[in-house]
């Protein structure tokens, strides 16, 4: 399929959040139609033989059903489903495969919230994350570490900061490891996000965008993300920026303000 071609970024959007009338194929048609990659979170809820008989590009979707980074029976149910996750990848043609500090339940809120992360879930994490990029390596896929927010959306989460997650990507240090960059969650937590995206720049696997608050599309909020992408392309990112957000009304206008944004930045 031909994506768009006037950005010097691989756009990608999140069937999850837009057209949400429709059946979750037909989204994915949808996004497919408006030359963009398309994302998707839990596998395990899709007939992935539709999904790859539609013949979208997609780029995204979760990688684990259960699990944590840092206790052994966690840590054993996160390595299994990630290979089952690995297989389900290979049905769709996905390359990317996404994760978090621990799993998340019903809202996203985590399933074992972590008030203070120790040293020794730092090690246990780095541990488990290496395991990881051996089964990424094998499969030649890449498993993308995503920051959230803790205020918002997913209080308790450990490992959530861009920092966090920068730290535990380069400790790992393997191509088949990267960060999933999310914009939306890291103003929320930290702001800084053109200085959080050059320090990040070396790990990144992925960016993912939606304006806060609302978590719509851009031009919704605060953040001025016109300044933000034309950053990214002065410092040298070519590679996913994907809108994982709401349509604030109709969700065709949401992706045209969305590629405008991030398209035909001199």
């Amino acid at each position: 399929m031909e994506h768009v071609t006037n950005s010097p970024f691989t756009l990608a959007a999140c069937a999850e959040m837009i057209f949400t009338d429709r059946p979750f194929i037909e989204r994915v048609e949808r996004i497919a139609e408006r030359g963009l990659q398309v994302e998707m979170w839990d596998w395990t809820t899709k007939d992935l033989e539709a999904l790859a008989a539609v013949g979208a590009d997609i780029g995204s979707m979760t990688g684990y059903i259960s699990g944590t980074l840092t206790d052994d029976q966690g840590i054993e149910a996160f390595l299994s489903s990630a290979r089952r996750s690995v297989e389900a990848a290979k049905v769709i043609g996905c390359p990317r495969l996404n994760f978090h500090g621990t799993g998340l339940g019903e809202g996203g809120i985590p399933v074992a919230k972590v008030e203070t992360v120790t040293g020794a879930m730092w090690a246990r994490a780095a541990l488990t994350i290496e395991k990881l990029a051996a089964i990424g390596q094998e499969a030649d896929v890449v498993f993308s570490l995503e920051n959230l927010n803790l205020p918002t959306d997913h209080p308790g989460d450990p490992f959530s900061h861009p920092g966090d997650t920068r730290a535990l990507v380069a400790a790992v240090d393997s191509p088949h490891v990267r960060m999933n960059l999310d914009l939306y969650h890291a103003q929320l937590g930290d702001g800084r996000l053109i200085d959080t995206c050059r320090e990040s720049l070396p790990w990144i696997g992925e960016i993912q965008i939606a304006d806060a608050p609302g978590r719509c599309q851009p031009g919704t909020g605060e953040i001025c993300y016109r300044n933000v992408a034309r950053a990214l392309d002065q410092m040298g990112y070519d590679g996913v920026v994907a809108m994982e957000a709401f349509a604030s009304a109709d969700s065709d206008d949401a992706l045209d303000d969305f590629i405008t944004t991030f398209s035909d930045l001199d």
